[in-house]
């Protein structure tokens, strides 16, 4: 069983920051790629922001310059610094993981999302 604990989202204010974290950890579960998706209202899921084992990151071009993807492998956490929050940014952001089970194969990990609401 893959156990995963995400924290942060809330609502802040149009040019405000806010900081997301989560950790994905299982026995016999090697994890390559961590990050987020998120879901705005009447929008498609959209890739955020991810981050390999190896430290290489993928950005949405509307975040690229303000949002911040790191690593720490010890633990497998990742973290999200989101700064210069617009009221576009509202959305359920939800932590994605993938890697490889010996039992399973290969699979998956989603979270059920953090909302973070950007508003006056």
């Amino acid at each position: 069983q893959v156990q995963v604990v995400e924290s942060g989202g809330g609502l802040v204010q149009p040019g405000g920051s806010l900081s997301l974290s989560c950790a994905a950890s299982g026995n016999s579960f090697s994890i390559y790629t961590m990050g987020w998706y998120r879901k705005g209202p009447a929008k498609q899921r959209e890739l955020v922001a991810t981050i390999t084992s190896q430290g290489s990151t993928n950005y949405a071009v509307s975040v690229k310059g303000l949002f911040t993807i790191s690593r720490y492998n010890a633990k497998n956490t990742v973290y999200l610094q989101t700064n210069s929050l617009k009221p576009e940014d509202t959305a359920v952001y939800c932590f994605y993981a993938d890697g490889y089970a010996p039992k399973t194969g290969c699979l998956e990990v989603w979270s059920q999302g953090t909302l973070v609401i950007v508003s006056t």
